[in-house]
């Protein structure tokens, strides 16, 4: 490592690619923060934003997870219509800096973990909440959150079967052309939400977050004893569906009050559980095998501390990246 306060180590998007971190390595990262979270013992404000462009927004994301030291702030955009320029919807830099000094020490692009980091948490949420014996999964919108969400859930549950719908009707065969069909599992296009939906032990929407959104999934197409994850919030699932899950939770309370006083999640309860308390114990998770349970994960900035530190240290091992002059 470079002297402290003289020098800061860059990490391009290859960079960090190129480190080959595995989904065990992240799922475990994201574990052991929820644990701390839960016992306290870590600080996160709710991400403020700013929207300069229709459904686009900026997230400031500062958080700190003192079990490994790791402080910093991810500087996050998601731009819809970003793809007609042939870029990518998400985009930005996350930055680490030393808990003694306060000096920044490492800024990397944060495409690679935002996608693996939500992926992971919700197949982390699976692990706890959705029936063990899940096989089947949906996944409503197959970018690249999509695509990250089938690898994570894919490492958790023995699946024989995964349906998708995505607006793009060349995105499975896409994927099966990535990959080289090497995947145990029945990967098959459906030509409706609803058909996607209806046979799911596990259901996952992915697609963009729309500031007015026009849900269209509803709760009586869902599998009895599903799990759902809306990682694009409520802009596909109905609020029906919120309010009759058995269990509703959210990966931090403080940030659901937060985006609910924003006007977000009206039809909502107030009293929702903290997938950190259910990852630690503190709170039961699935009690019946019949029970619908729904996890929002707005995400998460100590998602991306918890993971960063790991990505900062590869980096430093293989003597990847960039020193630059601060």
């Amino acid at each position: 490592m470079e002297k402290l306060g003289e020098k800061i180590l860059y990490l391009s998007r290859r960079d960090v690619e190129s480190l080959n971190i595995s989904i065990p390595e992240v799922i475990s990262c994201l574990e052991m923060m929820f644990v701390e979270k839960s016992a306290g013992r870590v600080e996160m404000p709710p991400k403020p934003a700013i929207h300069t462009n229709g459904d686009a927004f900026l997230h400031a994301m500062p958080a700190y997870v003192p079990k490994i030291k790791s402080a910093g702030m991810k500087w996050v955009g998601g731009y819809p219509e970003n793809f007609k320029k042939n870029l990518p919807y998400i985009s930005g830099l996350l930055v680490l800096n030393d808990t003694e000094t306060g000096m920044p020490y490492v800024v990397m692009d944060c495409a690679w973990i935002t996608a693996i980091r939500t992926a992971a948490a919700t197949a982390l949420a699976a692990k706890y909440l959705a029936r063990p014996e899940s096989e089947t999964l949906a996944i409503l919108g197959f970018g690249i959150q999509g695509r990250y969400n089938l690898e994570t859930i894919s490492e958790i549950f023995k699946l024989i079967r995964v349906e998708v719908f995505d607006v793009l009707e060349t995105a499975v065969e896409s994927y099966r052309t990535d990959k080289g069909g090497r995947f145990d599992f029945d990967l098959q296009m459906v030509s409706s939400p609803k058909e996607a939906v209806k046979d799911a032990d596990i259901v996952v929407t992915a697609g963009p977050f729309l500031m007015n959104p026009s849900p269209i999934i509803e709760f009586d197409w869902i599998k009895t004893g599903a799990f759902v994850c809306p990682l694009d919030l409520d802009s596909y699932v109905r609020p029906e569906v919120f309010l009759k899950s058995d269990i509703l939770c959210t990966d931090d309370t403080g940030q659901f009050a937060y985006f609910k006083e924003s006007g977000l999640f009206q039809s909502c309860p107030d009293d929702i559980a903290d997938l950190g308390d259910i990852i630690s114990g503190r709170m039961p998770g699935r009690k019946h095998a019949d029970d619908v349970i729904t996890s929002i994960n707005i995400g998460i900035a100590l998602e991306d501390m918890a993971v960063a530190p790991l990505i900062y240290q590869k980096a430093l091992a293989s003597k990847t990246g960039v020193w630059l002059d601060l």
